[in-house]
């Protein structure tokens, strides 16, 4: 018999968002990592938000905990066409001690476990455990199918990597019908897949299970001591042990154009979050925002169409190989390989080159910034330079290792009283 239903009408997307992401230094401050800016207009946390609506799953939950204000107004600006008349729902779950009056959050699978009673309401056969502070485009389908079809306990989604970098890694030790056989954290001689040395699997944080499995799962993990209560630290090394996992391989489930690469990015540190968003300006970018047939949904924020005013020898509105947002005002600026967001202004004789400007940001006149990330709402003084001189813009900024300066308000207002 044919089977007319996809697999994700009968599962559940649980979407962890709870962690601070520190490595991103100031950029969160103020939000969690999931909530941060991403590619013009969207939040990181959209894309494993529609990746899963995307893929057909029309139950999901959202797990806070650091700073969440942010990630929860996103959430319900952008993420509220759901109709719970059509058993549609996107739950956003806070930490807030709901089964113990001195815990918060303590893990990843501590998280589900606190709310196994309205992933019980939810009534689905499967739940897809995801991160949401990674960037890619992935069909969850593909993966449910595989997992129902091999009779695993957990399948775990797998990023096919090169096996001298994958130490930066969790690590599938796999044999050759895909089968974990051993699960290493950062191990610094990472084992190769079946026929082929050169390569590893990394563990992408995405786990496909059945619900009545897992809860149980959780319930006997809560009762234990000894555990962190963590997915990649407790529950899945010890299904590897005991159990049946199984590795999915991203390469198959990845969305993109027929012969890209598969896209995935960890923009978790100030240069990689640079990088992926300046890498979108690239004539034909391995990140294709373009795709009518599987979007990237977020809040759509009511902006005029960006404006490029002023034509003289000197003093010219013009952006090249850039992606300016709706809202922007570029008055007799230079812009050159440069991502900016929504509500941008800039001024006469600014130059902007492979900078990344976050949403209502203000250039003032005859600014030179060259390879720097510019933190939401900050007012950039008349005159100021930067990427120029390494040695004095770390006096006032962050410098990155790959030489990416970042600029917040704060900075400027301590540079300015000459803290």
């Amino acid at each position: 018999m044919v089977e007319t239903q996809r697999l994700t009408r009968r599962a559940m997307a649980f979407v962890l968002a709870g962690g601070r992401g520190s490595r991103l230094r100031e950029l969160t401050d103020r939000r969690v990592k999931p909530a941060v800016f991403f590619g013009g207009k969207t939040r990181i946390i959209d894309f494993a938000l529609s990746n899963a609506m995307n893929s057909g799953i029309r139950k999901i939950a959202v797990a806070t905990q650091y700073k969440a204000h942010s990630l929860i107004r996103h959430c319900q600006r952008g993420w509220n066409f759901f109709s719970p008349e059509r058993n549609e729902f996107l739950d956003i779950l806070p930490a807030s001690q709901r089964t113990s009056e001195n815990h918060w959050y303590r893990g990843t699978a501590d998280a589900v476990t606190q709310n196994i009673d309205i992933v019980d309401d939810y009534d689905v056969d499967y739940i897809v455990i995801l991160a949401g502070d990674h960037i890619y485009k992935m069909d969850y389908e593909i993966m449910l199918r595989e997992h129902v079809k091999s009779g695993a306990d957990v399948t775990v989604g797998c990023l096919t990597v090169p096996r001298l970098e994958a130490s930066a890694f969790g690590v599938m030790d796999v044999d050759e019908t895909g089968r974990i056989v051993s699960f290493l954290e950062k191990p610094a001689d990472p084992p190769a897949m079946p026929g082929q040395p050169d390569k590893a699997l990394a563990s992408m944080g995405i786990y496909v299970f059945s619900w009545a499995f897992l809860r149980d799962l959780l319930v006997r993990d809560a009762e234990d001591t000894n555990s962190s209560h963590d997915f990649g630290t407790d529950l899945i090394p010890g299904i590897v042990r005991n159990g049946k996992a199984m590795a999915h391989r991203f390469d198959t489930s990845c969305v993109r154009e027929p012969g890209a690469p598969a896209y995935w990015k960890d923009v978790g540190t100030v240069d990689a979050f640079w990088q992926a968003n300046i890498d979108l300006t690239d004539f034909t970018p391995e990140l294709d925002l373009w795709d009518r047939d599987w979007p990237i949904w977020t809040y759509s924020e009511s902006t005029p169409p960006a404006k490029f005013i002023h034509d003289e020898a000197d003093r010219r509105g013009v952006a090249v190989s850039s992606m300016v947002s709706g809202g922007c005002i570029i008055s007799g600026t230079e812009i050159r390989n440069s991502l900016l967001f929504t509500q941008v202004h800039t001024n006469s004789y600014a130059i902007l080159d492979h900078a990344v400007v976050l949403p209502h940001v203000t250039v003032q006149r005859h600014a030179r910034l060259k390879n720097v990330v510019i933190d939401s709402r900050v007012i950039i003084p008349e005159g100021l330079v930067v990427g120029e001189d390494p040695e004095e813009d770390a006096k006032w900024f962050r410098v990155s290792e790959g030489g990416i300066t970042l600029i917040t308000q704060d900075m400027l207002d301590r540079r300015a009283a000459g803290l």
